[in-house]
């Protein structure tokens, strides 16, 4: 059996004796997000990126080409020109065992698709205002494409925040009657027919599965909010009716809880589900409940990143790359997951210190990973249905939001076979 493996750069004499741009990432860096966007017009061009990690907050190295530098200007991105004898002096630093660095060659952009559903309303989602403000191409798949085998032609997968279980969110109790909901549900039910389901909860089960076996297949898979943990309940209830009567149709199996299988599941397990429909919330992985809205200080409310060796974990490295370690938290209908219920095999990437509250999750599913983020928007800390989406023009340098940057460039990095 093999599995890939990230190739790891150690000889500063693999780099040509060029001209060379360095994107700084640390706090000299005048937009860390467009710098990402930089990395990917490179990739999309046919040249190398070398992502220098934990040196200067995970700074980028690429040719310094005319065009580059002049993307670069017209972008806003902060870059210095470096010959190629300082260049080399850098990858030997970075390759010194008393540092904990490492280089990572990112070749090819990915193709990015969104999971979302056409013309959704009533909120804006953090992925796709990363992606659109850092000019990262993208298409959106809908629960047609999935089932019909489009996946298989991406590299990355974000799911909007959807509620895989079939109850629209659980929205019934305070929105039933906007007509948001009843327009979401009635189109809902609409594209569950014309797939063949009687049931919407039938059909998402469906989507979930198959999302599973993209993922199984070698995708990168990145949920945020709701998507986390309402994608892990499809899975366990796959043969189990969890909705109510009025998400579809006939009531709920009462012995739900006891047939759920969390074997099936990417990151959870041991869970409760919440039966109630009156109730906005999925189930007990996330901590802090949804309701009540926890009362919180935002100006103290933060959680860290882990820090990870380089050179022998540039995985989990390459998802925490920032130029801080402590970020602001934020909240979401699902917040963060209870540690408790976290899978042994699941890496915990960043958690809100002195609490059960994990934050930042990722884990692998046959040849392929998932990333789980809790909460809605970085830079909003609680968003509300109807809240105008954020203008990242004024949050450039986000530490929430380059997590999601992050790891639209993970699936880049070069990989080579290794026996194990």
């Amino acid at each position: 059996m093999t599995r890939p493996f990230f190739l790891l750069l150690f000889l500063p004499l693999l780099l040509p004796a060029q001209q060379k741009l360095l994107i700084p990432m640390d706090l000299q860096q005048t937009d860390h997000l467009k710098a990402y966007g930089i990395a990917f017009w490179t990739l999309q061009r046919g040249m190398e990126v070398d992502w220098l990690l934990n040196y200067r907050g995970g700074s980028f190295l690429i040719d310094n080409t005319p065009s580059a530098a002049a993307e670069c200007r017209i972008r806003g991105v902060r870059t210095e020109a470096v010959g190629g004898d300082r260049a080399a002096a850098i990858l030997g630093e970075i390759a010194g065992e008393d540092n904990n660095m490492d280089v990572v060659r990112l070749e090819k952009a990915p193709k990015v698709a969104v999971y979302v559903p056409p013309g959704f309303k009533p909120w804006d989602d953090a992925v796709t205002l990363a992606l659109e403000y850092a000019e990262i191409p993208y298409d959106k798949v809908w629960d047609p494409d999935v089932l019909k085998g489009k996946l298989s032609e991406y590299d990355w997968l974000h799911l909007h925040h959807e509620d895989f279980t079939g109850q629209y969110g659980k929205f019934y109790a305070s929105h039933r009657n906007s007509a948001w909901y009843i327009e979401q549900q009635m189109n809902y039910e609409t594209t569950a027919r014309e797939l063949g389901y009687r049931k919407v909860s039938d059909e998402k089960k469906a989507v979930a599965r198959t999302i599973r076996d993209y993922v199984a297949g070698g995708g990168f898979l990145f949920a945020m909010c709701a998507a986390t943990d309402s994608y892990d309940i499809a899975l366990a209830a796959e043969n189990v009716d969890i909705a109510e009567r009025m998400f579809d149709g006939d009531p709920a199996d009462r012995d739900a809880q006891k047939k759920l299988d969390f074997a099936k599941t990417f990151a959870f397990r041991n869970f409760t589900i919440e039966m109630n429909p009156m109730r906005y919330e999925f189930s007990d992985i996330d901590d802090p409940p949804s309701d009540p809205v926890p009362l919180r200080d935002p100006g103290t409310d933060y959680f860290t990143l882990f820090e990870f060796s380089a050179k022998y974990d540039p995985v989990p490295t390459m998802l925490t790359q920032n130029h801080v370690n402590i970020l602001k938290g934020f909240m979401g209908q699902t917040t963060a997951f209870k540690r408790s219920l976290i899978k042994p095999t699941v890496t915990i990437l960043g958690e809100r210190e002195g609490t059960d509250e994990v934050r930042y999750i990722h884990g692998n599913v046959g040849r392929g990973t998932f990333t789980f983020y809790g909460g809605h928007d970085p830079e909003d800390y609680q968003h509300a249905v109807g809240d105008p989406p954020t203008d990242l023009n004024l949050h450039k340098n986000s530490p929430g939001y380059r997590i999601i940057l992050n790891n639209i460039l993970f699936p880049a990095a070069k990989k080579k076979q290794q026996k194990t």
